[in-house]
């Protein structure tokens, strides 16, 4: 009998948890639209100094930290970009952090997470990571100028969505991210 129950109880929450997923994507998907818009590259592109490039270009072999101990931000142009990503990350109803990615120098291809958001969510980023190797998704929005929705890390789903200039040119990608299921202490060190 309770395996009946069970069994019962797993096909009736199946389809909710199917439909919050279907509900998630869209939802993202809009952000990630409605991101590619607003988000200004000209100013994104000024975020990141040209000395902390410098540092992110090179390799010391006598500090391997000197690229993010050397890292700092245009403050007027972070700061505005920050608050537009905070406001994009408020049109859903549950947690949702909306990042901003940037290529970095380097071969092969390089991407840094320039601004991350306060719930601190995403698929790509590794905890102390200044600068981290391409991600194909990531590389396929910056060479397309196509949103892509991506689901490789159990739990959450992201729409990786294009950041343009004036210019029309592709400098960078939002990753627009939720968890299914948020854990509120997996953050917490």
């Amino acid at each position: 009998m309770t395996r009946l129950v069970v069994a019962m109880l797993a096909v009736a929450v199946m389809p909710v948890v199917g439909a919050d997923r279907a509900r998630v994507r869209i939802d993202l998907d809009e952000i990630g639209r409605v991101a590619t818009a607003m988000v200004d590259g000209d100013v994104c592109q000024r975020i990141v100094t040209k000395r902390a490039v410098e540092f992110m270009s090179r390799v010391d072999t006598r500090d391997r930290w000197a690229d993010a101990d050397n890292y700092d931000v245009n403050d007027a142009a972070f700061i505005a970009t920050k608050k537009t990503l905070m406001r994009l990350s408020s049109l859903a109803a549950y947690p949702v952090d909306v990042n901003l990615w940037m290529p970095a120098p380097g071969t092969p291809p390089r991407i840094q997470v320039a601004i991350r958001n306060k719930n601190e969510m995403s698929q790509f980023w590794k905890w102390g990571a200044l600068t981290q190797p391409m991600f194909p998704d990531m590389q396929t929005v910056l060479e397309s100028g196509h949103r892509i929705t991506v689901e490789r890390k159990a739990g959450y789903v992201s729409v990786l969505a294009p950041v343009r200039n004036s210019l029309d040119e592709i400098i960078g990608l939002v990753e627009v991210v939720s968890q299914l299921t948020p854990n509120a202490r997996e953050n917490v060190k």
